[in-house]
């Protein structure tokens, strides 16, 4: 039985150490900031152990961290414990949102997105994030586009063994469905005795979305598309990128 974010969630950020967290949130604070987003409720969906949660909290937003995954808010949290930072973490799909408040603005990175594997769920989301923000709110979120899951990683097994961990990622792209299934295989080391490994498995779906589908979306949403930029530039997003910012208003 393949669970998600389960025995992941306690190796998520050892296994996630070559993501330069502070450059992309650089990225996301300067969109924030050219749009005159200084301070203000900030919400971060799919936080997962808050790495960018923490980041707008020290950069003085009211930050607040939405995750479906309960294993990986207990990690948050006590990162935010043991950091002494003011953040509030809820359990929750992004599908059900209901915050009871408007943000200034509200982020989905690292590909949260991309877990939503429906298009009318997809607008659901969109539409529960036009009601929770703030007039003339910012949303801004990343997506891996279908061109990445098709013909950049299909068919790719990425391994590598560590001291206490070692991890096999096995990519398959459904054409017909358009959803990457991406099988990870967890060995990791037990305390009480070293020669010994435990394993576990997770599957993770994730659909494959072009530019026009997600723009038609956000039209659909009542929110107004403000921008699309291949990541991590000031480019125009085009099809044949792998990873799009798109930033949107209320």
């Amino acid at each position: 039985m393949f669970e998600v974010y389960s025995d992941f969630a306690d190796v998520y950020d050892e296994l996630m150490d070559n993501v330069p967290y502070d450059e992309w949130y650089s990225y996301l604070h300067k969109i924030l900031l050219d749009n005159n987003i200084k301070n203000g409720v900030v919400v971060d969906l799919g936080c997962g152990t808050g790495a960018i949660t923490e980041r707008l909290a020290k950069s003085g937003y009211n930050a607040i961290g939405i995750d479906n995954s309960i294993s990986m808010l207990n990690i948050a949290n006590d990162k935010k414990l043991e950091n002494d930072l003011d953040i509030l973490y809820i359990n929750q799909d992004m599908r059900e949102l209901e915050l009871g408040l408007n943000a200034s603005a509200i982020v989905s990175i690292c590909d949260s997105i991309n877990y939503i594997l429906d298009d009318e769920d997809l607008l659901t989301v969109f539409k529960l994030v036009n009601e929770h923000l703030a007039d003339d709110g910012l949303f801004i979120f990343d997506f891996n586009t279908r061109h990445y899951y098709k013909d950049i990683v299909n068919n790719a097994t990425i391994a590598e063994a560590r001291e206490d961990i070692s991890f096999i990622w096995d990519n398959f792209y459904d054409e017909e469905n358009n959803i990457n299934e991406l099988a990870l295989s967890l060995f990791i080391k037990i305390p009480e005795n070293e020669d010994l490994y435990r394993k576990h498995e997770e599957m993770h779906l994730q659909r494959g979305y072009t530019l026009e589908e997600i723009k038609n979306l956000i039209n659909l949403s009542g929110l107004t598309p403000v921008a699309c930029h291949k990541a991590f530039t000031n480019e125009n997003a085009t099809e044949d990128n792998e990873r799009i910012y798109i930033i949107a208003r209320k």
